[in-house]
């Protein structure tokens, strides 16, 4: 990868936001990783007021910031749904169309949205979730086909099962035992695997693969 790439990374500061935006520095690139105090994702106004301090044009834009508030139907508050949408689907889409611009000039971008695997199957509680990663998935797919001729790549990676602080925050090691063996890999994802992933697609290295989503699961999906 080229080391003049400066790249927007959202939700870096753990699991797989902060993997990805530590590989993308080790391959060269400038990693602008906004906190919620610089960028709140669920304020419109904080979103706009972050993109017009930008002193630098953004090459590769890392949508991976997402909340997941688990509950039933007779359960979703109308709030969680809207704070769902906007975190997970809106801003990612307002950050595109900020950033695109600049990628269309300079005739290069990459954009990544970390999906989810709960956008191609599901369980209970997670419907939220799986509306605004179904979403991200088609935003995806349309804006790949309509940024491909000015060599900007649009893809998605779902991830499955990943060993992050959060997942073994809401897991015993039981229950991680358990999961593990409902994947075919028999095991959860790492988050450097993920971000591998990210990073080839980010990269110099991927000059034709748009439009997709691409899940890192071991295998769960296939079953």
């Amino acid at each position: 990868m080229q080391n003049n790439y400066t790249a927007l990374v959202t939700g870096a500061s753990r699991g797989i936001g902060q993997a990805i935006a530590h590989q993308l520095a080790t391959d060269g690139c400038t990693v602008l990783a906004p906190t919620r105090a610089e960028m709140d994702l669920e304020s419109g106004v904080s979103i706009n007021s972050y993109l017009s301090s930008l002193s630098r044009h953004v090459d590769i834009l890392v949508n991976d910031a997402g909340i997941n508030r688990i509950a039933l139907l007779d359960d979703i508050k109308d709030r969680d749904v809207q704070d769902t949408l906007q975190i997970n689907l809106i801003a990612p889409f307002r950050l595109i169309q900020a950033v695109s611009p600049g990628m269309r000039e300079n005739r290069f971008g990459r954009i990544v949205n970390i999906s989810s695997i709960w956008s191609v199957v599901s369980r209970a509680g997670r419907t939220s979730y799986s509306m605004s990663k179904t979403a991200i998935n088609g935003m995806t797919r349309s804006l790949a086909v309509e940024l491909a001729p000015f060599n900007i790549l649009v893809n998605a990676v779902a991830p499955g099962y990943v060993l992050t602080d959060l997942t073994r925050q809401n897991n015993s090691e039981a229950e991680l035992d358990k999961i593990s063996k409902t994947i075919p890999a028999q095991r959860l994802a790492d988050p450097v695997e993920i971000a591998n992933v990210v990073a080839f697609l980010c990269s110099d290295k991927n000059t034709y693969l748009t439009g997709q989503t691409i899940l890192v699961d071991g295998g769960y999906s296939c079953l």
